[in-house]
């Protein structure tokens, strides 16, 4: 089974006045343990396929396929379990709760899960990732590279079999930048986890086992 499926994916935008094409007729997968790199450029739509891939947003027409489930018409209330035990996502943005600490952050995902041992896991993974020592500092007291990894941490915590993941280093600088994608790649074979990145950096795109590249709403495997 892989990971994920994508049948003939199209999003448009309508407000009335045009039609914008984002995405036109997209299919692919991605298997098990594969990391798979979305690029282009800047406004080419990576964004919004991730967040349909994710379940984030639906297609205007054709299906997703999500560890074996098709996800297109799965309601809200259907989605939300899935997103947070099967799923995880790294913004580029980090999208961390500001009034939680680094820790209390890496643990919701298991909290709402109800896991008893969510702050275990939590300490062990921020040990992991280097920040044992910064876990009752709230976002605004780290720098960028550690809001990221607080951010993977909290990605990985329900030990999701897909991880999503936005232009992860498009923040950061070009050292914390590798930090990152390096522990994301070595997280992510551990946990055997599909990751499909999407960015525009060559760096991530020439670690990646597969390469598809977004031109004016199509995909050309690279």
């Amino acid at each position: 089974m892989n990971a994920l499926e994508a049948h003939q994916l199209t999003k448009v935008y309508d407000n009335g006045r045009q039609r914008l094409r984002v995405l036109d007729n997209l299919s692919f997968t991605v298997a098990r343990d594969e990391f798979l790199v979305i690029a282009g450029d800047s406004g080419s739509g990576k964004t919004t396929l991730l967040s349909l891939l994710s379940g984030i947003d639906k297609p205007t027409s054709g299906r997703i396929v999500l560890l074996g489930r098709d996800i297109t018409e799965l309601s809200e209330d259907e989605l939300a379990p899935m997103r947070n035990t099967a799923i995880g996502f790294v913004f580029q943005s980090f999208h961390l709760v500001p009034s939680l600490t680094a820790l209390e952050n890496v643990m919701l995902p298991a909290e709402l899960k109800g896991d008893a041992d969510a702050d275990e896991r939590a300490a062990r993974l921020l040990q992991r990732v280097g920040l044992a020592e910064r876990g009752a500092h709230f976002p605004g007291q780290l720098s960028g590279g550690e809001k990221q990894r607080v951010a993977i941490c909290r990605a990985l915590i329900n030990y999701p079999r897909i991880i999503f993941a936005d232009e992860p280093t498009g923040n950061l600088d070009t050292g914390a930048g590798e930090r990152v994608l390096n522990l994301l790649v070595e997280l992510k074979r551990e946990h055997n986890a599909a990751l499909v990145c999407v960015t525009h950096s060559h760096g991530i795109a020439a670690r990646a086992d597969r390469v598809l590249r977004l031109v004016n709403g199509r995909l050309a495997e690279e």
